[in-house]
């Protein structure tokens, strides 16, 4: 397949005229200043597509559920206790489902892989599906008829307290030991030979108060290398929890304790002081932001002025899926930002186009989150592109240099055209090329879970 694209951005450079060839899901070659052949895919404005780094697919079906105000003050852990009742009555069939519609949706948004942090995983009540690794295999389902990049990071989840509390109620779909942990991963990666060829399998401590020392610990062990993502830092009272029982902050402990790389994403890590902030920053981890989702629960602000001044690497992620929006992430990113500091164009170091920091930036660490040989186009890279319509109101009236300020800050998702997911050409024209049977699908799904409440 070939891709000629009016624009294009290689590296930090516009070309114009570019022919892109993809073989074997990745970029064969590049050729600017390139004539159109017969044959080529034409599309006005590619770029390299992001990775969504952080998702809890089954959420979706939730959106517009838990808005309502009830006596008392409204937290994060008053939302966790409606989507527990939630979780308990979907059926494998409904996960997969729903997990379909979200990876269109991300799609058609503009992102080509995702991080899907799976921790529902038993029966309700806790009872193990035969095969252990059912729900992740309805991921795997999902991935394969949405076309998605997916990374799938099964979830350790072992307590129900920083002090290992027993699990309870809704937690107990999630609990693993230590042991039939590796086993579920193991199955997991068993599966990999009917999976897309880029599915790859990591792992996810859920929190430092669903897990211990000493489990993490075994559990790194045994997985040295792929992708390792944690919840870390989300919320005061997990903060406040974490100091009492451990004696430091989350962030401070897991610098302190664990051997933090390059390959480590902390999602959210919400509630850091500079000097948390800094010291990971070097670690050369991924800062895993979610800032739609953060918004709606309350989380709070993530200290990323400090983060990108300390060089450190960062992506998006949709977490709950209340909202399927590319770039209304990376513009509330930047807009929490301002918000906070009384002041413009925070996330950039530096001087320049804060759009184009942000865009870039989060696909670079995107990629590296997922362990996606992603994020550039270049040529050798995975073929995870996107095309937008630069003609579109929001664009038009841009130069290069401000289309990716346009993009984050002015666009909508639908100015995206086309979608390439390892060199599948899963958008085309605006609209998945399976969106009439995903939807169909979750919305049967949907009756069946709604009729059943």
């Amino acid at each position: 397949m070939t891709i000629h694209a009016k624009t294009a951005l290689l590296g930090s450079d516009w070309v114009h005229d570019l022919r892109v060839k993809v073989s074997g899901g990745r970029i064969a070659g590049l050729e600017t200043g390139a004539v159109p052949a017969a044959g080529d895919v034409r599309i006005d404005t590619l770029l390299p597509a992001l990775g969504n780094l952080h998702s809890h697919a089954f959420q979706r079906a939730m959106a517009g559920m838990t808005e309502t105000r009830a006596a008392g003050k409204e937290s994060f852990w008053t939302w966790r206790s409606l989507m527990y009742r939630f979780l308990d009555r979907l059926t494998p069939e409904q996960v997969e489902a729903i997990a379909a519609l979200v990876y269109m949706e991300m799609q058609e948004a503009g992102y080509a892989s995702v991080g899907e942090f799976h921790y529902v995983h038993h029966q309700p009540g806790g009872t193990p599906y035969g095969r252990l690794s059912e729900l992740s295999q309805r991921i795997f389902a999902a991935a394969r008829q949405t076309g998605i990049g997916l990374t799938h990071l099964p979830v350790l989840y072992t307590y129900g307290g920083v002090r290992q509390e027993p699990l309870s109620g809704g937690q107990l779909r999630f609990g693993n030991d230590v042991d039939q942990f590796l086993n579920l991963v193991s199955e997991c990666r068993g599966a990999l030979p009917e999976a897309h060829p880029d599915t790859r399998v990591g792992t996810a401590p859920h929190s430092l108060r669903a897990t211990s020392p000493a489990d993490l610990a075994a559990v790194l062990a045994q997985m040295p290398e792929g992708p390792v993502h944690i919840h870390i830092s989300e919320q005061l009272q997990e903060v406040a929890d974490v100091e009492a029982r451990f004696g430091q902050r989350p962030v401070s402990w897991l610098l302190d304790n664990v051997a933090v790389d390059a390959r480590w994403c902390l999602i959210h890590a919400t509630h850091m002081t500079d000097d948390e902030t800094a010291r990971m920053a070097r670690s050369g981890a991924v800062a895993g932001l979610c800032p739609i989702t953060e918004s709606n629960l309350g989380d709070g602000i993530f200290n990323g002025a400090v983060y990108v001044e300390n060089g450190g690497a960062f992506g998006v992620g949709s977490d709950s899926n209340v909202r399927i929006s590319l770039t209304e992430e990376l513009r509330t990113l930047e807009y929490s930002q301002r918000l906070r500091d009384m002041a413009r164009t925070v996330l950039v170091p530096g001087e320049g186009s804060v759009g184009h920091a942000l865009y870039t930036g989060a696909a670079r660490g995107g990629a590296q989150a997922l362990g996606r040989d992603a994020g550039e186009i270049a040529v050798g890279r995975l073929a995870d592109l996107v095309a937008i319509d630069r003609e579109h109101p929001s664009l038009c009236a841009l130069a290069d240099h401000q289309l990716l300020d346009g993009l984050c800050f002015a666009a909508p998702d639908a100015v995206v055209t086309d979608l390439w997911s390892t060199g599948r050409h899963m958008v085309q024209g605006g609209r998945h090329v399976a969106r009439d049977a995903i939807v169909a699908g979750y919305r049967n799904a949907l009756a069946e879970l709604l009729a059943a409440a």
